[in-house]
């Protein structure tokens, strides 16, 4: 399956489908958080929304829309039911699905490894409150379904 970005395929196609997630989080020291995502295209497949689910209240459930319009970077636009709206930076090269979003007082990052089969994502997001010094946040891994 090919996708369109300005007549490209679409660097992060490979979302298209269906996963299970396990998650944790330091502010929850043993706790694993399982939870589902679907990937699908968009209208003309120039954008992938994303829909998650998780199992656990403290974790929210979410919509992200991934595009570009145009020649500007592909973002990724991040919705959850916390009420929670942010915009990251995307990218896919090679191994690599990268996401970062620099914000005064609360910046992130996550470099997600691809297995060669892409059929898993595993990577740890990281936060950063003075844009210098970078904490782990949440550790996540995409399993297709």
């Amino acid at each position: 399956m090919t996708g369109t970005l300005s007549g490209m395929t679409h660097p992060l196609e490979f979302l298209i489908g269906d996963w299970v997630t396990e998650m944790s989080h330091p502010a929850l020291p043993g706790v694993e958080v399982h939870g589902r995502v679907t990937g699908e295209w968009g209208p003309n497949r120039r954008f992938i929304v994303l829909r998650s689910e998780t199992d656990h209240p403290d974790f929210p459930d979410a919509v992200s829309i991934l595009g570009a319009f145009d020649d500007d970077p592909l973002q990724m636009h991040y919705f959850d039911s916390r009420g929670v709206h942010r915009v990251y930076e995307t990218s896919a090269a090679g191994d690599v699905w990268h996401i970062e979003r620099d914000f005064p007082g609360f910046s992130q990052k996550w470099d997600g490894q691809i297995s060669a089969d892409r059929n898993t994502i595993a990577g740890v997001h990281q936060a950063s409150r003075d844009g210098t010094t970078w904490e782990d946040d949440l550790d996540i891994t995409y399993r297709r379904v």
